[in-house]
């Protein structure tokens, strides 16, 4: 069942601010994302839209736009964008897409199993995102939590 079937309550929607779509085509798409859509940026009407195993992720500006965002213009443009945040993203198979991405993406921790019982790794995208990818999970769930 593709996202756009999936209701509205069930769809977690995460915008990062980039200033360059190539980039993260180029890179998320060898960790396996496909566009489901693009607005070519224009001033401050870019927007690309990427999916994976029901993980959707939305990306702003694409050009120096982003720059000039009221919150984001305070900081330097070569602030790592990313820093405080991580990005959670469930896949199907956490061993095959470790095995498949490792030699492409930035690891910044291996696969490892979690005392919580769940296996991720953790990477970083070419504009400092942290990413997690995690074995797909109900975090609802209170089995997740450490004790």
């Amino acid at each position: 069942k593709s996202m756009q079937d999936q209701p509205a309550n069930n769809i977690i929607q995460l915008e990062l601010h980039v200033p360059d779509f190539d980039l993260v085509k180029n890179y998320y798409g060898k960790l396996g994302f496909e566009t489901v859509w693009e607005r070519v940026p224009e001033d401050a009407k870019g927007y690309l839209v990427l999916q994976k195993d029901g993980n959707t992720l939305c990306f702003w500006g694409g050009n120096d736009a982003i720059y000039n965002q009221p919150y984001f213009k305070r900081f330097p443009k070569d602030t790592v964008r990313g820093y405080g945040v991580e990005v959670v993203l469930l896949v199907d198979d956490i061993e095959s897409f470790y095995e498949q991405v490792k030699d492409v993406a930035n690891i910044v921790e291996p696969l490892v199993e979690q005392p919580w019982g769940l296996k991720d790794f953790r990477c970083t995208d070419p504009f400092g995102y942290y990413l997690r990818f995690t074995s797909k999970h109900n975090i609802l769930d209170k089995g997740n939590a450490v004790d």
